[in-house]
């Protein structure tokens, strides 16, 4: 397949990721083009194994929930993952669950203040637009969403970037 973007697509190729300043915290838009068919992308986030997959290893991530295999929702996710190389536990809730077309994920416990993460699914031509969206705040406010921002910016490049490679071979 050729490097650009399907027809009648305004998807990037390469993710497009911004975070912009809103009333309670901070949203991230990260937006990507997946070159395979809409139902395989939302299998592939339909089950939760694969999240591993898509974290950066020096974030050492490991579900701790031992039936956490397919998304649905109501279902609750224990996590473990090291941030800075200080180990955090981490719980979602799926709170919402639209098989081809959305997710969302909340955090009910862990680093964050709030964590609202939408997971979009689109097809474009012969791929998948996919586009996350997370509502989120830190402890600290904006003095430590400083240190924060950046390490967010890397964690979703990295996740579209290893989607890519595992969807598109």
């Amino acid at each position: 397949m050729s490097g650009s973007a399907p027809r009648g697509s305004d998807a990037p190729r390469r993710p497009e990721i911004l975070i912009a300043r809103a009333p309670d915290g901070w949203t991230l838009t990260a937006r990507t083009l997946v070159r395979r068919p809409l139902p395989d992308v939302f299998a592939f986030f339909a089950d939760c194994r694969n999240l591993e997959a898509l974290t950066p290893p020096e974030l050492r991530f490991r579900i701790l929930t031992p039936d956490a295999h397919e998304v649905r929702e109501g279902l609750r996710i224990d996590y473990q993952l090291r941030i800075w190389g200080i180990p955090f536990q981490w719980q979602s809730l799926i709170s919402a669950w639209e098989p081809g077309r959305r997710f969302v994920d909340e955090q009910t416990r862990g680093p964050y203040r709030r964590w609202h993460h939408e997971h979009r699914f689109e097809a474009a031509g012969d791929g998948t637009i996919v586009t996350d969206q997370v509502d989120y705040s830190v402890p600290g406010g904006a003095i430590a969403h400083l240190v924060v921002r950046p390490q967010l910016m890397r964690i979703f490049r990295y996740r579209a970037e290893r989607l890519a490679e595992l969807l598109e071979g």
